[in-house]
């Protein structure tokens, strides 16, 4: 997937800063997670309304402004994003893990606060909404089977 017109991967600008987490456990196994959200519905539930997944160095851009590069991209396993609330936002760099727990996944999402205190304010709802939305992608799941830790 590399040539020689895709963008470079930008050096991150959060590094070393606090890493955050929230996570969701589910009853289906990750391969179905995974398939979910791949597709483009399960890429919006992630990154916003308009956004598409690509591979590892390629832009993503979703309908409210917030961008970023695909980091990093372990099929069923992990994807790795940078993150930009919008144009002038600083970057954070953004991990959702999947990982099989028992018969089912537990998706974990991790992220870096950004040196923008009003941004991380709503951070850790914005990714738990986010999750959520993955939930709801997956076959139906009753509020009891979808644990939330934070």
């Amino acid at each position: 997937m590399t040539g020689a017109n895709e963008p470079e991967v930008p050096p991150d600008s959060a590094v070393g800063a606090p890493l955050l987490e929230v996570s969701r456990a589910v009853p289906q196994p990750v391969g179905e997670v995974w398939q979910v959200l791949t597709t483009p519905t399960g890429a919006e539930a992630l990154l916003g309304k308009g956004a598409e997944l690509g591979g590892k160095g390629e832009p993503w851009r979703s309908e409210d402004g917030s961008h970023g590069v695909v980091r990093s991209y372990h099929a069923g396993q992990q994807v790795r994003i940078s993150w930009h609330a919008d144009e002038h936002a600083p970057s954070t760099l953004v991990e959702l893990h999947l990982i099989p727990e028992g018969e089912g996944t537990r998706l974990s999402l991790r992220y870096q606060e950004t040196p923008d205190a009003g941004i991380n304010a709503n951070l850790r709802q914005h990714w738990s909404d986010a999750l959520g939305r993955i939930v709801t992608g997956l076959a139906p799941v009753s509020e009891a089977a979808a644990e939330v830790t934070t």
